[in-house]
Order: C-alpha cells, then structure tokens, then sequence
C-alpha cells in the first residue's frame, strides 16, 4: 500500500472517531460537583440585557443562557462556585430592580437538570409520572432540583416559558411512592414562592398519554 493512501486511510479514521463517553453535548450545559448554578428572570428584555453585562463583569462565572422567553421576560443562567454565583446574581437583581420577576443559586445542581431542559434523556419504563407546574421558571427549576434530591426518581423532561405564557413545567418518573415523595418536596419549594400552579401524580400513565408527552423518546 502506498504511504499516500495509508496516510489518506489514517486521516479519515481521525475525523470520524466519536467523541469520548461522557462528553458533553451541544445543548445541554453541565454543572461539575461542588459547582452553583445562578439563574435571574427579568420582565424585561433590555434590563435583561443589560444585567447578563453586569453580571458577568461582577464576578468569574461562565454565561450558560442569556435570551429572551416568554412572555416578553428574559432570563440569565450563569454557573460557578457558590461565592461567585452569588455575587453575579446579586449584581443582576440590582441592575433588574423592578423588572427582576425571580432569582435563585443553587449550590450543587442536581446533574439531569440540564439534559431534561435539553431533552436529550432516553427513556425506559415509566412506573408512574410525576409533573410539577410553576409560574416562572426560576421556581420551577429549583422545584425540579428539591424533587429530584428528595427520592429515587428520574427527571425526564423540563419545559421553560416557550409557548407555555411565561410558566414552566418539569415531567419525571419512578415507583409510586418515590414519585409522590419528590412531587411533595418540589412542590413544597414552589409553593413556598407562591408560584405553584400544580403538583400531580400519574400512577401507571397510559403508554399513548407517555409516547405524545415526550415526544416518541422512550426507548
């Protein structure tokens, strides 16, 4: 074989290697242990706009979101240590003001959050579903965060603001038991905020209800 084929041969193997498992994917942000997420939810784009600036200046974070939502609010993701998160928050609530609808930082999120906003989670048998419902999206995913924390359940999917008016859901799933434990925990979190619309519990979910809710994903 010729050493200009061979070399041909041993390019193309380079380019179509796959990437390592565990690599992260477009889309779908990860959170390391012992890292925060901060999150800040304006009712206005050019607050919101102006605060990812500011928050970013105020501290080392690295920006995971900043972009518009519905309804006409603008929310603010940004990851690093608690400290950090902390005082970029802060910077972006006094940049808010009036217009800051909701904030959190949350040391230690919880690692399927970001691939259920991605939606990118393959799933397997669905004992029974639990769906947690808030009116923003901060709350929503500090619920989602309590309830998957409380009990032995599986986040499967997180919806925020787009075509849901502002509010946002999250869908996940386990044994009865341990699905009615992590609804109660995260609604308990949202509640506290009064932004919570509804906590349900769905013991053994009809296949055709699971197959249209998440999109045709089960394996």
């Amino acid at each position: 074989m010729s050493p200009r084929i061979e070399q041909t041969r041993r390019k193309t193997k380079k380019r179509t290697q796959r990437p390592k498992t565990g690599a992260k994917k477009a889309g779908a942000p990860v959170v390391s242990p012992g890292e925060a997420l901060g999150l800040l939810e304006l009712t206005s784009v050019a607050r919101g706009i102006e605060a990812t600036d500011l928050m970013m200046k105020a501290a080392d974070v690295e920006l995971l979101a900043s972009r518009s939502i519905c309804a006409g609010k603008y929310l603010v993701m940004v990851r690093g240590d608690v400290a950090a998160c902390s005082s970029s928050v802060k910077a972006g609530i006094e940049c808010g003001r009036e217009t800051t609808a909701d904030s959190f930082v949350i040391p230690n999120l919880h690692p399927e959050i970001f691939p259920a906003i991605a939606q990118s989670s393959v799933i397997g048998d669905v004992s029974a579903l639990g769906i947690l419902e808030a009116f923003d999206v901060a709350s929503l995913i500090e619920g989602a965060d309590a309830a998957v924390k409380a009990s032995a359940v599986h986040l499967l999917e997180i919806r925020l603001a787009m075509a849901l008016g502002g509010k946002a859901f999250c869908v996940l799933t386990g044994e009865v038991a341990a699905v009615k434990a992590a609804v109660d925990a995260g609604s308990a979190v949202i509640a506290a905020k009064g932004l919570l619309t509804a906590g349900v519990v769905i013991p053994s979910p009809n296949e055709a209800l699971v197959r249209e809710l998440l999109g045709g994903r089960l394996a």
